[in-house]
């Protein structure tokens, strides 16, 4: 079973970048794809980004197309998250999880599960 821990959240002007660092433990990281969402207070949680196995397909929701990148580094057992040109409206809790079957990929919320605690992302306008 693979754990994960995000980090890498904080307070950022519009327009600003950070990058999330999603590290997971548990020597079959390198056969899970991996997710990112995100929950803003009152909202559900949504689909952000997600990579696969080998790092060559990744997804991306329509909100942060052309700004966020995920990215994975198999040798660390952890896949990033960067976020540039962030918004106001990209404020939330961010998470990371893998998927539920090992090699599969997926653009959505339901095929991932053990989400982790989260890292909070604050873009101040």
């Amino acid at each position: 079973q693979v754990h994960v821990v995000e980090s890498g959240g904080g307070l950022v002007q519009a327009g600003g970048s950070l990058r999330l660092s999603c590290a997971a433990s548990g020597r079959t990281f390198s056969m899970y794809a991996i997710a990112w969402s995100r929950q803003a207070p009152g909202k559900e949680r949504e689909f952000v980004a997600s990579i696969s196995v080998n790092g060559g397909s990744t997804y991306y929701a329509d909100s942060v197309k052309g700004r966020f990148t995920i990215s994975r580094n198999s040798a660390k057992n952890t896949v990033y998250l960067q976020m540039n040109s962030l918004k106001p409206e990209d404020t939330a809790v961010y998470y990371c999880a893998t998927h539920v079957n090992p090699w599969l990929t997926s653009d959505r919320l339901n095929g991932y599960n053990l989400w982790g605690q989260g890292t909070q992302v604050t873009v101040s306008a």
